[in-house]
């Protein structure tokens, strides 16, 4: 298994993000399948994950894809991204694709995901009900094929901490409890602890920090 690689920890340009992701490239790979973004915009920031199926050049350069055309377009309705995402990969061997839009000014995240990149946000609010939610997942492929698509809207708060993770990471953290430490070394520890050795990993975790005031 390769050393994990992390980014540098950080906020987004405007201070409503507070971000880390931790990767791992299956070994004897030269480039990871697994790619993410945080990218602000004018009232938010989005987040997304994506794993270009299988692993290698050719995954990474789905993923790529999908990046790009993310990045190029994070103030579009998250429905809207993912159908961008699905014509644009079809070229490659598709992805699964995974993403978060913040609304700073309303206080609320919007996502969905075709394909299985694991979501979940937990509350920081001990007494919230639910204390967790989960990701909804639809059956398909960006890129080959993906069903109707309906995202949900769910409001944040500061603290929320939500975490994205490939399916080369174990879900066995989620029964953890998750310090209350920088997303970095979340992000590190999860990676550390929980990655299969069987395919690419990453684990990417943002913490609401609010909107404008």
């Amino acid at each position: 298994m390769d050393p994990i690689t992390s980014a540098v920890p950080r906020l987004s340009p405007q201070p409503w993000v507070e971000w880390g992701v931790a990767q791992i490239t299956l070994e004897g790979e030269t480039v990871c399948g697994d790619r993410y973004l945080v990218q602000p915009f004018d009232g938010g920031v989005l987040t997304a994950v994506v794993d270009g199926i299988g692993h290698g050049v050719e995954a990474a350069a789905a993923a790529q894809v999908a990046v790009a055309n993310l990045g190029a377009h994070p103030y579009e309705p998250v429905i809207t991204l993912l159908q961008r995402c699905h014509e644009a990969l079809r070229p490659t061997r598709g992805a699964a694709v995974s993403l978060a839009s913040f609304n700073t000014m309303y206080g609320t995240m919007t996502w969905l995901g075709v394909g299985n990149v694991e979501g979940v946000l937990m509350r920081a609010d001990k007494n919230a009900t639910p204390a967790q939610e989960s990701i909804m997942l639809f059956a398909g492929l960006a890129g080959h094929q993906i069903p109707s698509l309906r995202a949900v809207v769910t409001p944040v708060r500061p603290g929320d901490l939500l975490i994205f993770f490939t399916d080369g990471v174990r879900m066995e953290f989620l029964s953890e409890l998750i310090p209350a430490q920088p997303p970095q070394q979340i992000a590190d520890h999860i990676c550390a602890k929980h990655s299969k050795g069987t395919d690419d990993a990453l684990v990417l975790v943002s913490r609401y920090l609010g909107g404008p005031r």
